[in-house]
């Protein structure tokens, strides 16, 4: 340790003199050197303290395995295939030498996640990230402030707010339901190709605009908006270049990148200001209709009448103007993508699957009307399954990363073995270490959840008469909603997640029961991973992020 606090400054020195007889372009390449210089010095003292593990083996010292899980189709397959050889915490090799701890063990995860915010914080990459694109919101805090923020918001996504949102979610499918229904008639046949995915962007940016800023974007009506002209845009860009990719990896290391133009970023940046924008006028036609005494209520309990009332100096929560904005874009952004992305895997996997489809379709035709919010929760369980599977094996978030902000001991539930060889009960983590949590591979994982995991099997979740289901031993281990990752758990777990879950069923409950949805091609159309602003399911081989479907009205 001694030799590191030594040296150090005699190396920087020595480096230092030199950089003032550089050219602009040198020094900024010099002065990235020292930079990693210092961070190899810093890493290299980590792993004095943290024990090491094994893990994959380094295919780049730029950028570790990095490029190789940015490039695959499928990542979690990657990380599941890592812990059938390495146990359930393993490392990989990250930018410059670094490293990350991966961990797969249920009581390990749980413990991370009840510790997030605190002691496992957001990355500098992560923090640049967010505060770049949408400001200092809740996917930007940590600590207090975290805490401070999700507070404000906590009433507008309590289960009565829900309840009585649930009509707003019910006509935002009824009107997809129409123009769908209008589409297939000006076919001239019993059917048309329609592009889902487009669609369900739609009902979830409507539905979002209505729900929580009382604002209709009519999407669905065909308005032209400038947000999801830009998220289009997302959906319809090329591959990630090898540029990109090299650019997204060093911010790892040196999150400053964050701040270069590429298109990509350039992207982000118009759609931050698109969300301003918008946020703004909302705020300022909210703030008038509150002081003239215009709203009722609903409208005050609604997430820009709470985070008007969390700006006011008498306010226990004190949110600032920069906070009001980044929380108003940080909800447009994840009520949009989030939801779409899962209501589009749910239409693809019943084209698929369309024995599934109709067992769904005959609980809903027997139901009839459109359900409650509560029967939606407690009175539809093959709903339930379907839309649960959906996102067990197609979560939209694919990991969770973060460093720690302190020491830590992480517990196990079974021992693992370290590189040296050694088994033991628990992991010690240096400040500045950096873990990840494989969301989507946990949930498809077939040491958690059984061989069947990667099938999609509603059944699973389906009980018997002795109150008894389909989910492993294993699986009940990991603690979240319904024991997915897909939500994140502990003091981070996703504050609008009963809102999803309700508008997802709501939505899939009236196209299901009006309509029939089968694959394209008759041959079956291959579905990859394309590039949204999230990773968004695509037809392989094919432009944009788009996914036609043949959909006939459903005649009893």
């Amino acid at each position: 340790m001694e030799v590191f606090s030594t040296k150090i400054p005699e190396a920087m020195h020595s480096i230092l003199s030199r950089i003032q007889s550089l050219s602009a372009f040198n020094a900024v390449v010099a002065c990235t050197a020292v930079f990693a210089f210092i961070k190899l010095m810093r890493m290299s003292r980590r792993r004095v303290r943290t024990p090491k593990l094994s893990g994959p083996p380094s295919s780049s010292f730029a950028y570790g395995v990095g490029k190789i899980l940015m490039e695959a189709n499928d990542p979690a397959s990657m990380y599941e295939l890592w812990a059938h050889e390495y146990g359930a915490a393993y490392e990989v090799p990250s930018t410059f030498g670094s490293r990350r701890i991966i961990l797969y063990d249920p009581k390990a995860i749980a413990h991370f996640h009840a510790k997030q915010s605190w002691t496992y914080v957001r990355t500098p990459f992560a923090k640049k990230f967010f505060e770049h694109a949408f400001g200092r919101g809740l996917f930007w805090a940590d600590g207090e402030s975290h805490r401070r923020q999700r507070k404000s918001l906590t009433l507008a996504f309590s289960i009565a707010a829900i309840r009585n949102l649930t009509p707003i979610f019910n006509d935002s499918a009824h009107k997809a339901k129409g123009a769908w229904n209008a589409l297939i008639e000006s076919s001239g046949e019993d059917n048309a190709i329609i592009d889902v995915q487009n669609w369900m962007n739609y009902i979830s940016l409507d539905t979002i605009g209505l729900a929580c800023f009382s604002h209709d974007f009519g999407a669905l009506e065909g308005k032209h908006s400038s947000v999801t002209e830009i998220f289009d845009t997302f959906s319809s860009s090329t591959p990630a270049s090898t540029l990109n990719i090299g650019l997204g990896l060093l911010a790892l290391a040196f999150p400053f990148l964050v701040q270069v133009p590429t298109p990509r970023a350039r992207l982000i940046w118009k759609l931050n200001r698109a969300m301003e924008e918008i946020s703004n006028t909302l705020l300022a036609r909210t703030k008038k209709e509150l002081d003239l005494g215009a709203v009722g209520d609903k409208e005050e309990k609604s997430v820009i009448g709470l985070l008007i009332k969390g700006s006011g100096a008498e306010s226990e929560f004190q949110l600032s103007q920069e906070e009001v904005l980044a929380q108003m874009k940080v909800l447009l952004i994840a009520g949009y993508e989030t939801t779409s992305i899962s209501m589009t895997w749910a239409l693809i996997e019943l084209s698929q699957h369309p024995d599934i489809q109709t067992k769904l379709r005959n609980e809903l035709l027997e139901h009839g009307s459109d359900p409650t919010y509560d029967q939606l929760a407690n009175g539809l369980p093959y709903l339930d399954a379907v839309v649960h599977e959906i996102l067990r094996i197609h979560s939209p978030g694919l990991e969770a990363t973060r460093v720690a902000a302190e020491d830590d001991i992480i517990p196990f539930s079974e021992p693992v073995r370290t590189k040296s060889g050694q088994l033991v009960d628990n992991l010690s983590i240096t400040k500045g270490t950096v873990v990840t949590i494989p969301l989507a591979s946990v949930n498809r994982s077939t040491v958690i959840w059984g061989d069947d995991a990667k099938d999609f099997k509603p059944s699973r979740w389906l009980e018997d008469d002795d109150g008894h289901n389909g989910i492993p031993t294993k699986a009940r281990e990991v603690q979240g909603h319904r024991h997915l990752l897909t939500f994140s758990d502990g003091p981070r777990n996703c504050l609008g997640k009963n809102f999803a879950v309700t508008e997802f069923k709501a939505v899939l409950s009236v196209l299901v029961k009006n309509f029939v949805f089968e694959q394209r091609d008759s041959a079956g159309t291959r579905i990859e991973m394309g590039r949204g602003f999230l990773p968004r399911p695509r037809v392989a081989g094919e432009v944009g992020c788009k996914v036609p479907l043949r959909v006939k009205p459903y005649v009893g």
